[in-house]
């Protein structure tokens, strides 16, 4: 059934997206899939290359177990299928960068089978989106088309490199959605470390599969958006392209199937090339490399040694520490801010605690262009600053600002505190004494409020305040005040 509000409106009504994506992540490995170079991001062009990684003749490739193990591990996290007997197939294409000829790939027989991901929407509710399949393939060399005026350059570090590329089903019918999905499939991949999902350093891409059609009716042609680099930019791709297919289908043209580039300049999809089939690729089984199969003991030990994972998380901090599905959500959709929390939280207001980590520290974090790992203000720093404000030594209100100063220096709250004598005044005697001088200077103002005049309470709270510096225990002097002026 469609989703009315992911609906885009055309000329001859309404429309609806099908999307499917495709993701290639790098594997954390130390080598290569099928060589023992290495895999190091950045290093000089062409330094990280082995004689199987450039296709010398005679060169055979040997599997890198750490890789398997990293594709099972992927597949466990994915809820998915394992396939304990795999086939590794040689796709031919000619391109400068794949000196091969030719790409080692699984095709009919993946690794890992049908798996599935559950979206948690801006909205509360909850999509489930199917995988169809992990397969281990390799990487190809780059292409530098911008290091000279005529020529262009091949760099060979990145061939060879184990990638995994996860195929989703068309389930997804938005753009916010398919934003969705890329979150979630990152925060996955880095909980279990299986890849890093760099967007920025190419180790996590996405091809994009767009189509239309009119609600309930049958599937479009669809377009490949390939090597999509950002979650932004996936975005952006997925609603220019919708909107071109609608128009050029409401205008009584078709859709060609085609594989299309987006370029973010101009924020729109262009032509690359025809879309190929896979019979253009001429798979067959690698001659070199016998069917990979799996014991399924050691599949069980991978499995044992899996982290507690997002969703896992999730439900344990809202049932743990009764936080709403919405924050709980955003504080484990990374590892580190989860345990950041947690630290934070332990012998604490979970709720005051789950704040000051999404609000202050988020905000400053995010100016800064830093993440939590680089956070100058440590989980044990920020609970000594809600330790004093539990304990009533300073208010929430100075508490930002001790805050603000803790994040520029890295100074514990205490030491702010101290110097700045910024400790609140909870001594009931010098409370009294502040209110008594407001009053008797402001007689006009008691005998208004006294009249009826019940907001005239904000301006006294204000005029103590200001004669205490601030200081003022807000609780407590908000008792006093009401006490007194009641007569």
């Amino acid at each position: 059934m469609s989703d009315e509000k992911n609906l885009i409106e055309g000329r001859t009504g309404k429309w609806e997206i099908i999307l499917g994506l495709e993701v290639h992540a790098q594997v954390i490995s130390e080598s290569k899939l099928f060589s023992g170079a290495s895999t190091t991001f950045g290093a000089e062009p062409n330094s990280q290359v082995s004689l199987v990684d450039a296709a010398f003749p005679g060169m055979l490739p040997v599997i890198n177990k750490v890789c398997v193990e990293q594709a099972v591990r992927t597949g466990l996290g994915l809820k998915a299928e394992i396939n304990l007997k795999s086939v590794f197939d040689r796709k031919n294409y000619f391109y400068a960068d794949l000196p091969a000829g030719y790409q080692i790939s699984q095709y009919t027989q993946p690794i890992v089978g049908k798996g599935v991901i559950t979206l948690d929407l801006a909205d509360g509710v909850k999509r489930h989106v199917g995988i169809t399949r992990l397969h281990l393939e390799q990487d190809a060399g780059k292409s530098l088309h911008d290091q000279h005026p005529t020529k262009s350059y091949i760099d060979l570090n990145r061939s060879g490199i184990a990638l995994m590329e996860i195929v989703s089903e068309p389930d997804m019918r938005s753009s916010e959605e398919a934003a969705a999905y890329l979150k979630k499939l990152r925060s996955i991949l880095r909980y279990l470390g299986t890849c890093d999902g760099n967007m920025e350093e190419g180790s996590m891409r996405c091809d994009v599969n767009v189509s239309v059609r009119k609600p309930g009716g049958e599937l479009g042609t669809r377009c490949e958006i390939k090597n999509v680099n950002s979650i932004r930019y996936v975005q952006q791709a997925i609603e220019y392209e919708a909107r071109r297919q609608i128009e050029i289908i409401e205008d009584g043209g078709s859709i060609k199937q085609e594989t299309r580039l987006y370029d973010p300049n101009k924020g729109e999809t262009r032509s690359m090339r025809s879309k190929e089939h896979a019979h253009d690729y001429r798979y067959f089984p690698d001659p070199d490399l016998l069917p990979l199969v799996l014991d399924p003991k050691w599949v069980s030990e991978i499995k044992a040694t899996l982290p507690e994972l997002p969703d896992e998380k999730r439900a344990r901090f809202t049932k743990e520490y009764g936080l709403s599905d919405y924050d709980a959500s955003v504080l484990v959709s990374e590892k580190e801010t989860g345990a950041f929390f947690e630290s934070v939280a332990k012998g604490r207001d979970a709720k005051l605690a789950a704040n000051w980590v999404m609000g202050d520290l988020a905000a400053l974090l995010n100016k800064g262009g830093k993440g939590i790992a680089d956070s100058p203000v440590s989980s044990e720093s920020l609970g000594g600053l809600i330790d004093l404000i539990a304990d009533n030594t300073i208010s929430g209100r100075t508490a930002k600002d001790v805050f603000a100063e803790m994040f520029e220096s890295g100074k514990p709250a205490k030491q702010i505190v101290e110097d700045k004598g910024l400790r609140q005044v909870t001594d009931t005697g010098a409370i009294d004494a502040a209110i008594d001088d407001i009053m008797a200077k402001n007689a006009d103002k008691v005998a208004e409020y006294r009249g009826g005049k019940d907001k005239l309470l904000g301006f006294f709270v204000g005029q103590v305040m200001k004669a205490t510096g601030g200081k003022a225990n807000p609780a407590l002097l908000n008792e006093r005040l009401k006490a007194k002026l009641a007569g």
